[in-house]
């Protein structure tokens, strides 16, 4: 009996096969050994198996034999399936030949076709073509069909008009369209991306009164644009809605909220409602990498790998996001060690370290300043044969560049060249950055220019970088240069390009061109902010027009912006440069009323003032206020103190503070110690401020030359004397302490040896036999 082949089992032996290219060299086979003619459906299938697999090669070949097998017209069907497989890897342009081709070839496109195309350009943000393409079909005289409109309602959206695309959802009626629930769901998603919650939540509640409940694919794809903003609130009460009229949620719909109460910072919710997933559906892989990559997110890696070792007990085998994100999460941490043990485990179990992996590592390891590890893994990544994309090398040229070892950086980006992989704007960001941070700002330039050369189009923070480069080493005109290069290359300069600028000529002492740019900017419509203002007001204080830099500040507050601590601090500044220490105080006290926290900077500010003022009272008063506030003294403000008390001459509160400071671990200048001593042996306190030279010595207060005597009990005689004379040479003593001092040293000599002495002669005589 002899058995028949049909089309059925041919299509059966394709979906079986997991491998494209052997169901291929199957569907060949069959023609060859048993005289089968291929139908239209086992063609599809074919197409469709080889399209999923990203076969596209393959594919087309066995289209264009197709067409001569099978009546054209009747092909549309495949060339929707193919424009779909095109469009779900990205290959655009692939998916608009292939619908172009279809007229050619004799298949007229119909709105099923015109629909495929439309929506497949729609995702990837090409609206304009994808209306060029609506007003084609029109002319066509091609019907449009409630899909049609969705995906027009979809491209609104897209390009934030949800308003737009309510009134179009409002006219389909009249045009005579049923309102599905997935055009409902597309006017609230957009509703709900612009912020307009209350419109969204009726239509929502329209929706439902009409008897249109939306199936949950259709729901999830809602919730989904409500979750990526962390409102998991609001998709509880829309799931709490759909729920009542029998909507069952999948593991979907658990994924997006795991993950929008992760964004929301919910994380105990977040580990709560994955624990209660369990008992209704079982987590799979995804659900268990939305749980670890939220946890690895907010810092909690040794959780997330806890969740690791549950999935594996429970059958579900992790994949490469899941270790990958493990080992990025550790990197950040500052913890490689973690990460590498984590990595050979993942290796014993099958995982084979990606560009992912590599890149992660050698990120944390250029964050620990280990330059030379990460090196050594790059090489090692390359030994591998994994051929490194621009990103693996980005993260070592930024290693490199960190560390100052910017010529190795640029020798990296040469090679990367040369192996085929072109730099992108990061990468000449990231060395122009790093060349102007090391003040190098003209070699920033040059590879500025050769990179313009090889044809990449500068962005505006690699002009700003430079502008900011130029500006801090004082060189405005060569950052005024660069700005007109901004406007050739049709590139507006922001307001960060205009701060570098108006930072600049202020730090020059230009203030007319402070302000002549500022009013530039104003007339470009650029918006100033707080930080542009604080420098206005600073270039004020510096000429000494402290009026206006107080106007400027109500103007500030006029503008709708609030003045921060920075603007107080170059009032403050600015008051006391002009010697109006009453005005000064007053703008310290009004930071009160305007919420405005006074820092440690504040605080000196204000202190050094008084003290200079030999008002110690009241800058006493002030140090106290700070420390109340729990703001720790530093050595600016120990020095300016100690300085201002003993200005006025007192011996006793400036010796306390000094040995304030040193108990604190914070050891004054010599000069400082130099004032203290002055003032004591002006006060002919002559041993304690030879108890301070002492003390000096001590905590290692001395010239170098000091380090060089070997012999310590040399070393305890000379330093002192050494230092001395330090002192002395260098003008932070007096000479008449000078004298008293080293008078004092050499009594202390004399004592130590008179000591020295009477222990001797008290050891030799309980020596001497009796």
């Amino acid at each position: 009996m002899s058995h028949t082949l049909l089309p059925k089992h041919v299509i059966a032996v394709i979906k079986y096969q997991k491998n494209p290219l052997k169901a291929l060299e199957m569907f060949n086979s069959v023609v060859k050994d048993n005289g089968f003619e291929h139908t239209f459906s086992t063609y599809k299938c074919m197409v469709e198996k080889l399209g999923l697999h990203g076969e596209f090669e393959a594919m087309d070949r066995l289209i264009s034999e197709m067409r001569m097998k099978v009546e054209n017209s009747l092909l549309e069907g495949i060339y929707v399936s193919v424009m779909k497989k095109y469009g779900g890897r990205g290959r655009i342009q692939d998916a608009v030949d292939t619908f172009e081709r279809m007229d050619f070839f004799g298949c007229e496109p119909s709105v099923l076709s015109y629909n495929t195309i439309m929506n497949i350009l729609v995702e990837y943000g090409y609206n304009d073509q994808a209306h060029k393409v609506y007003l084609r079909m029109l002319e066509k005289r091609i019907i449009p069909d409630v899909y049609t409109f969705t995906i027009r309602i979809k491209s609104f959206c897209r390009t934030r008009r949800p308003h737009t695309a309510l009134r179009l959802l409002r006219n389909l009626p009249e045009r005579g369209y049923d309102v599905n629930a997935i055009t409902y769901c597309t006017v609230i998603s957009g509703l709900y991306g612009e912020n307009h919650q209350f419109e969204a939540c009726r239509l929502f509640d329209e929706m439902l009164s009409r008897g249109v409940c939306p199936h949950i694919v259709t729901f999830n794809k809602l919730i989904h644009v409500l979750c990526r903003r962390g409102d998991v609130f609001e998709s509880s009460r829309l799931l709490a809605k759909v729920m009542k009229r029998g909507v069952f949620l999948n593991l979907y719909t658990y994924n997006i909220l795991i993950q929008g109460l992760f964004r929301g910072c919910n994380l105990k919710e977040a580990i709560r409602l994955f624990e209660f997933l369990d008992k209704d559906l079982t987590p799979d892989v995804i659900t268990y990498n939305t749980l670890i990559c939220g946890l690895c997110k907010n810092s909690k890696v040794d959780e997330a790998e806890s969740y690791l070792h549950e999935m594996v007990k429970r059958g579900c085998f992790p994949d490469d996001f899941t270790y990958n994100t493990i080992i990025d999460g550790y990197c950040k941490l500052g913890r490689v060690q973690n990460a590498c043990h984590h990595l050979k485990d993942a290796i014993f179990k099958g995982f084979v370290p990606d560009r992912v992996t590599y890149c992660s590592l050698i990120n944390g390891l250029c964050e620990e300043g280990d330059i030379n590890r990460a090196t050594e893994l790059f090489n090692e990544a390359l030994a591998k044969g994994l051929i490194p994309d621009v990103v693996l090398y980005n993260s070592l040229i930024k290693g490199l560049s960190r560390q100052g070892l910017i010529l190795q950086a640029l020798d990296l980006m040469n090679e990367m060249i040369g192996n085929g992989c072109n730099p992108d704007s990061w990468t000449y960001n990231i060395i122009i950055s790093n060349l102007c941070k090391m003040g190098n700002v003209s070699l920033a330039n040059s590879v500025m220019n050769n990179a313009i050369a090889k044809g990449f189009l500068p962005n505006v923070f690699t002009f700003n970088t430079l502008v900011d480069g130029y500006c801090k080493r004082l060189n405005v005109e060569r950052a005024l240069e660069i700005v007109d290069r901004m406007w050739s290359y049709g590139i507006e300069p922001d307001i960060i390009t205009y701060n570098s600028l108006l930072n600049g000529l202020c730090k020059a002492g230009n203030t007319n061109d402070v302000f002549e740019t500022f009013k530039e900017m104003a007339s470009r419509g650029c918006q100033p902010n707080i930080i542009t203002y604080n420098i206005l007001i600073e270039s004020l204080c510096k000429v000494r027009r402290i009026k206006e830099a107080v106007d400027l500040l109500i103007t500030v507050v006029k503008d709708g912006l609030r003045a921060d601590v920075v603007s107080f601090n170059t009032l403050i500044y600015g008051f006391f440069q002009n010697n109006d220490v009453d005005g000064a105080f007053e703008i310290f006290r009004k930071m009160e009323k305007e919420n405005c926290v006074a820092t440690l900077d504040t605080y000196k500010v204000m202190i050094s003032a008084f003290c200079e003022k030999l008002n110690l009272d009241m800058a006493e008063r002030i140090l106290f206020e700070m420390i109340g506030k729990g703001i720790s003294q530093d050595a600016f403000t120990f020095r300016v103190m100690i300085t201002g008390f003993c200005k006025i001459g007192n011996a006793d509160r400036a010796n306390e503070l000094l040995m304030e400071a040193i108990s604190n671990g914070l050891f004054p200048s010599m000069m400082t110690f130099g004032r203290v001593m002055n003032c004591l042996c002006s006060k002919d306190r002559v041993q304690e401020a030879v108890g301070i030279i002492h003390l000096m010595v001590t905590h290692g207060v001395v010239p170098e030359v000091v380090h060089t005597i070997l012999s310590p009990d040399k070393k305890e005689i000379a330093a002192p004397k050494i230092l001395l004379e330090e002192l002395l040479r260098k003008g932070h003593i007096a000479y008449f302490a000078y004298e008293l001092l080293y008078d004092g040293i050499r009594d202390k000599k004399l004592l130590r040896k008179r000591h020295r002495f009477k222990y001797s002669r008290r050891t030799l005589q309980t020596r001497i036999p009796v």
